[in-house]
């Protein structure tokens, strides 16, 4: 059994100095008053200085004895002698104009000794705000100097003049202005990656960055359509009306009443005019223009870590005592070759939209408009019938367009929700992979404020698709036997285990296989929790499964009691109540981790198990929502007699690879769509009112193992997270092999805890954990169980518990009792 470690408290930087009485709250609120002070009167002298430096300046330059006094009011800064020498010092033979930044720098760090904004960190700020003040020193002594002309001091100040014209004499004055541009650019591009964006437009405002768009057009003549407008768009129509009035048609359709009195009847002016309708015209698939788009990049983060370990503004930190904790890097996960810029193979477009509409224009369908986007694996083709065709004739030709594309298979969305076009998604000939280092290294997910954030890929247009895990609130995924089912559970285990923390997300890992998810065994201690300490936290065995959710459904409703006494709603709502000081802790309060319960092969288990199985999980999924308890299921063989109603009903959200057939699909996602995918890691994702199509990211087992390895060496949890015992309809009382009275239901370890309580006379939890060498969590559960049987009485606070038995002998027949 592992022993805990010996937690000790951590000494801050200044403690080790010395200097421990920065760290008192009353010290540094007075500091923080005394820099603000300052700052506000150097920036009174500074403002001063600038009516009265140049009348002052001779007091400054050549200083008399007893001029320091004052005595006779000489200096004229508003802030008296000092305000004089402090200015003239700093503005005049320093840095000039941009010496302002000094008090700004002082306020900043009083509003951080004073805890009224804890995150700033000050040696970014120094660093920043030092180099700008330097660099405006010089730019301002090049540039603004004959706008001063004979003032008493340069707005660059001495030190920016120096440093200007030492430049200019080795490098000249183009050479000076080179390096300022460069340092600028530099110091903006380390501030935000923005900045590239910003100077390639500049450059060239045609191009963008994350968007490339363009228009194929064939250069054959387009056919004319005959249209009433056609003569009417130069010259007007006089009619024979004796008010000789005259109207214009504009190109919305609108008629304009040029009548003397400049309005109509209605007195606007303009009248509305139904356009008349253009005649039809078939395309052969050559004359029709098409738009194609490059489905837009997702913007790019600029660290390499995921989730930074911000300071709290809470009285209790819920990660101590492992602050010291780090979260995995990105240098973890593999770059794919497919990372690179996308660019669109013009032939393979122009051929798949000739087919496209010389199918639609045999079977009578007319198209008006025609345009694709083009994303990692399917390209969306959107369509504009033309009028009068109905939309149901282009939903049946879906196997006519597979066909004439020669596509694994297609998609037809009839119309796209949002859109009035009908979308027809077609598989890309060299489709690109989603590598799970370019969705986590996404401005969205690293500044994702979800509870539980899962990331699982890339949608058609390029967007990393994100799902709240909390909020959904239990997930099912299905799909057929190699197309990407496991790979998804890995991406969304890795994307839990790049944004929490030890102490805020634990794991249920039901494995009936035995090897999907033995790749994380090394973080068992930091990130799972286990009925049994000293069994494999990754659970294979079906008794061992069953007896598990059960477990859980009695921490589900040790919960629902806390937030109960707690007078809270759900577990955000208690959690923060607890963070902030606001719940007793000697009732019991505890801080709550979520917990992601996650099955993989759910039909197995069903056909195993059955109902015992099925029972739990659905009590599970009915309540366990608003005390942190989450669920994701999988199977691969999406049946009705493995997905039940019942399931189906507790788990809206859905995600389905692809199925073999369309019964499959319903069986899932209540809807056809799932049998038309295809395959390596193309997922329908549901969770609303219609699926959406995502490339699911794809994350390699040594990728895994590397997260993993890099989990287990940080400081964190000794063992996992100890689940409560599963309830027991009665106890019954037994003799083991060494002879000693047994008591079913209850802990092994309750009769010698029980003999220990009543040799001692103690009811400590404390003296359990070091006389039975066992956990917390275990010790407490042998306390409740003990309480239940009347050996001891109730919890007291931080005080022991009463001892109800007084001798041994007392002890068995209470035992015997229990047996009778």
């Amino acid at each position: 059994m592992v022993k805990k470690k010996n937690k000790v408290k951590e000494k801050s930087y200044f403690e080790s100095l010395g200097f421990n009485f920065i760290n008192n709250e009353k010290t540094k609120f007075i500091l923080a008053a005394v820099l603000f002070i300052l700052a506000i009167y150097f920036i009174i002298a500074f403002v001063s200085y600038f009516s009265t430096g140049d009348e002052d300046q001779s007091l400054v330059l050549a200083p008399q004895e007893g001029e320091l006094q004052n005595a006779s009011r000489s200096f004229q800064n508003i802030c008296g002698s000092i305000g004089a020498y402090i200015s003239h010092f700093f503005i005049s033979k320093c840095f000039g104009i941009s010496a302002f930044l000094i008090p700004v720098f002082m306020i900043i760090c009083s509003l951080k000794l004073s805890g009224t904004y804890r995150n700033i960190n000050l040696l970014k700020w120094f660093f920043g705000m030092a180099l700008t003040m330097i660099w405006c020193s010089v730019a301002f002594a090049k540039l603004f100097t004959p706008v001063f002309g004979d003032s008493v001091f340069n707005p660059g100040g001495d030190h920016g003049m120096h440093c200007a014209q030492w430049i200019e004499n080795i490098i000249g004055s183009p050479g000076l202005l080179s390096v300022l541009i460069l340092v600028a650019l530099a110091f903006l591009t380390f501030l935000s990656s923005e900045t590239i964006n910003v100077v390639r437009n500049i450059l060239n405002p045609k191009r963008y960055i994350d968007k490339v768009k363009f228009t194929i057009t064939n250069n054959q003549p387009q056919a004319k359509t005959s249209n009433v407008y056609d003569d009417l768009e130069s010259d007007p129509v006089t009619f024979e009306d004796p008010e000789e009035q005259t109207v214009r048609f504009t190109e919305n359709g609108m008629i304009v009443d040029n009548a003397p009195d400049g309005k109509d009847s209605l007195g606007s002016g303009v009248k509305p005019l139904r356009r008349p309708k253009e005649e039809k015209v078939e395309h052969n698939g050559d004359d029709l223009e098409m738009t194609v788009e490059l489905a837009q990049e997702t913007e790019k983060a600029t660290g390499k870590v995921v989730t930074r370990d911000d300071a709290l503004n809470t009285p209790i930190n819920p990660k101590e005592p492992f602050t010291r904790y780090k979260y995995p890097t990105l240098s973890l996960l593999d770059k794919s070759n497919s990372d690179s810029k996308q660019y669109i193979d013009e032939a393979e477009q122009m051929a798949k939209k000739k087919h496209i509409v010389e199918v639609l224009n045999s079977y009578g369908v007319q198209i008006s408009e025609i345009r694709a986007t083009v994303g990692p694996t399917i390209t969306l083709y959107e369509i504009v019938p033309a009028e009068g065709v109905r939309i149901k004739r282009v939903k049946n030709l879906e196997d006519d367009i597979a066909l004439s594309l020669a596509a694994l298979g297609i998609r037809i969305i009839a119309p796209i929700p949002g859109k009035g076009t009908i979308g027809i998604e077609v598989p890309n000939e060299h489709p690109k992979i989603v590598s799970m280092e370019s969705i986590l290294n996404s401005k969205k997910f690293q500044e994702s404020t979800m509870e539980l954030p899962i990331a699982l890929g890339k949608t058609i247009t390029n967007d990393v698709f994100m799902l709240d895990l909390a909020k959904i609130p239990h997930l099912l995924v299905a799909g057929a036997t190699g197309q990407g089912k496991s790979v998804g559970l890995n991406a969304i285990i890795t994307s839990l285990l790049y944004k929490k923390h030890p102490n805020e997300m634990k794991l249920v890992l039901i494995d009936p296989k035995k090897v999907e998810f033995s790749v994380y065994s090394p973080i068992a201690d930091h990130f799972m929790a286990s009925v049994d300490f000293d069994e494999e936290p990754i659970i294979t065995d079906v008794q061992k499964v069953v007896r598990t959710l059960k477990s859980l459904c009695a921490l589900m409703d040790h919960r629902y009691d806390m937030l109960k006494l707690a007078g809270t709603r759900n577990i955000k709502e208690y959690n923060r109540k607890y963070v902030n000081h606001q719940l007793n802790l000697s009732a019991g309060h505890e801080y709550m981790p979520y917990i992601v319960v996650i099955i993989d092969e759910f039909g197995d288990l069903i056909m195993t198990a059955g109902k015992e199985i099925e029972l739990p999980i659905a009590r599970i999924a009915q309540l366990a929502r608003a005390v942190g308890i989450h669920m994701i299921i999988a199977t691969q063989r999406p049946t009705t007699n493995i997905i039940t109603g019942t399931i189906k009903a507790n788990f809206p959200g859905r995600m389905a690879f692809k199925v073999s057939a369309m019964i499959d699909s319903r069986t899932i996602l209540d809807r056809p769509g799932a049998n038309q995918l295809v395959g390596r890691g193309d997922m329908l994702i549901l969770n609303g009112n219609e699926p959406v199509r995502v490339q699911c990211a794809f994350i390699d087992t040594p990728e895994v193992e590397r997260v993993a390895d890099y989990i287990s060496q940080q400081p964190g949890p000794v063992e996992p997270l100890q689940l409560p015992e599963p309830t027991t309809e009665e106890a019954e009382v037994s003799f083991g092999e060494d002879g000693d009275m047994e008591v079913k239901g209850k802990d092994p370890l309750f009769m010698k805890a029980a003999k220990l309580i009543v040799a001692y006379q103690q009811g400590s939890t404390s003296m359990i954990q070091r006389k039975l060498d066992v956990g917390y969590n275990r010790a407490g559960r042998l306390m409740d169980q003990m309480e239940e049987a009347g050996i001891v009485g109730a919890q007291r606070g931080s005080k022991p518990r009463e001892v109800l038995i007084q001798d041994e002998a007392s002890l068995d027949a209470l035992l015997a009792n229990l047996n009778a």
